[in-house]
């Protein structure tokens, strides 16, 4: 802290300056002054905080001195001095708010303590700035907060009061100006994610440097909301929007030694257009998932995407059913990645398509199990392991490889139908009715499914009868008829096409074989249900 002295006596200066030793107190002692006049020239360029003043001086007296002091910095602490018993003086002095009122005449310790009581008082003053200051600045999120999400709007702010407060805010942080042939200069709302420190408990951490060095490079307002950062930039004039963001995100990244992912609102003039921005912002944030967690993108990158595909095909839910069975880890991981790479490289898909496409995946392989679990034996009914459950939603998180989290959706599946098989004594005539269940559309013997469950053909067809109370044949048609029916009620499709899925190319053998197992004709059997799509 800076202690000044002022006192036209030689003596007094002298003595005050020497007899304290001021660096021990914490204190940094300023040149003392000889008169009031000189003090109030070198107020403002040495600031004091603690000023000790003669009360009776030549020209300007040391009342006169606090008040001009007061109105200048009004946070000093002033210590008045004087050689007479005034208590009328000490009157007028301490309605001037100084701090304390001592005789020249004081010991060292009396001076001492009254310097301390000032130190004191502004290291009080300066906390509750601190604090004030502190407080201050968290409103002033929550308002920026609100303004921009939407929830200071109508009715909640009757009076303006948030969109004042953010106003006022771009103006101090220099994100809202006017340019010097009195245009407003742009701003834009920039949403950052970053990652690639490895554990979660790291993230708060980078997010956290992230946002200082954005703040710091930017010059604007930021702050963290929801895992993300929120800024407001203003835009330099000359340079390309983009060119200046991009080159702050690579300053953070390569800074940081993380991937930071970066969605920008278009360009507005005016604090009221900020939300508009945020949106925008908000749009193309959700392609992270799609994009990766690297690069800047604009509205501009993704406004034209129409969605691409929503549910995967028969063919790839056969391919799936497949590999499922087959009980391979490797290949099913290979087709996953396969899959969602041709997914997010179509230059049509959106978040909400490849959501749904994913998930069409993941309900595939449960219907899937849900058939197989059907052919359990009652026993293992008992343990829980058959019946359906809840289809499990594919996380769509900033951050999740989706590559990876379809896989791991895909290998439970793959592992509970193959401990669900496993557990029977029969474990084999389980897997051979899905793998029935699964190639109804093709050519079916009874020696291709043996050799599939590694069984004698002689054999496997004993044992098929005994468990399924069917043989072969019989229940091969019986799957395929009920295959038919299913396929009839959901769907417009020919009678033809549906004889094909089922595995007949003759249309009529298999009206006959229809009627036979369900008691009408295929176009009977529609009609008469009133339940065709």
């Amino acid at each position: 802290m800076n202690v000044l002295i002022i006192d036209d006596e030689v003596i007094i200066r002298t003595g005050l300056c020497t007899v304290i030793d001021w660096s021990e107190l914490g204190m940094h002692l300023l040149p003392p002054a000889e008169s009031a006049e000189e003090a109030l020239e070198r107020l403002l360029t040495e600031r004091p905080d603690i000023v000790l003043t003669d009360i009776r001086m030549a020209g300007m007296d040391g009342i006169q001195l606090a008040k001009e002091i007061r109105e200048k910095l009004p946070d000093a602490e002033i210590i008045i001095l004087t050689g007479y018993d005034d208590f009328g003086f000490a009157q007028r002095a301490l309605r001037q708010g100084v701090t304390d009122y001592l005789l020249k005449t004081s010991d060292p310790e009396e001076i001492i303590k009254s310097v301390m009581k000032a130190k004191q008082n502004l290291q009080m003053k300066r906390e509750l700035k601190r604090q004030g200051d502190v407080q201050a600045a968290a409103l002033r999120k929550q308002h920026f907060e609100a303004w921009l999400t939407g929830n200071a709007a109508g009715s909640g702010d009757p009076d303006g009061l948030v969109y004042k407060s953010v106003t006022e805010w771009l103006e101090q942080t220099g994100v809202f100006r006017k340019l010097p042939d009195g245009r407003p200069q742009a701003m834009r709302v920039l949403l950052v994610g970053a990652s690639g420190w490895g554990h979660d408990r790291f993230s708060g951490l980078m997010l956290g440097a992230a946002e200082s060095q954005l703040s710091e490079l930017l010059s604007g307002i930021t702050l963290l909301r929801n895992n993300m950062i929120i800024a407001v930039a203003g835009v330099t004039p000359g340079w390309s929007g983009e060119r200046q963001l991009g080159k702050v995100i690579s300053r953070v990244r390569d800074t940081l030694r993380c991937d930071i992912f970066a969605a920008a609102g278009n360009e507005v003039y005016a604090a009221g257009e900020l939300r508009r921005s945020y949106e925008e912002a908000l749009k193309v944030y959700e392609y992270r998932v799609v994009f990766g967690d690297r690069g800047l993108f604009e509205l501009k990158d993704v406004e034209d995407r129409q969605g691409g595909r929503t549910v995967c095909s028969e063919r790839e839910e056969s391919e799936l059913s497949s590999l499922l069975m087959n009980n391979n880890g490797s290949q099913l991981h290979d087709w996953t990645t396969a899959i969602v790479r041709e997914r997010l490289e179509d230059p049509e898909t959106t978040p909400a398509a490849l959501q749904a496409f994913l998930q069409s995946i993941v309900i595939g392989a449960h219907r899937w199990l849900d058939r197989a679990k059907e052919t359990a034996s009652a026993a293992q009914s008992s343990t829980g392991q058959a019946g359906a459950g809840a289809t499990p939603a594919i996380s769509f998180e900033p951050g999740v490889v989706l590559e990876d989290e379809l896989f791991k959706l895909l290998l439970s599946v793959m592992n509970e139908f193959h401990q669900l098989v496993s557990d029977g004594r029969y474990s084999y005539i389980h897997r051979a009715i899905a793998y029935i269940r699964n190639h109804l559309g093709e050519h079916l013997t009874l020696q291709q499914v043996a050799g599939f469950v590694h069984l004698n053909p002689n054999h496997f067809s004993e044992v098929f009868k005994r468990e399924t109370g069917q043989g072969f044949s019989e229940f091969v048609i019986r799957e395929r008829m009920q295959r038919a029916a299913n396929i009839l009620l959901t769907t417009q499709k020919k009678i033809s096409e549906v004889a094909g899925e089922v595995g007949y190319e003759d249309i009529k053998y298999f009206s006959q074989q229809f009627k036979k197992m369900m008691g009408s004709t295929p176009t009977e059997y529609r009609q008469l249900s009133g339940d065709g799509v």
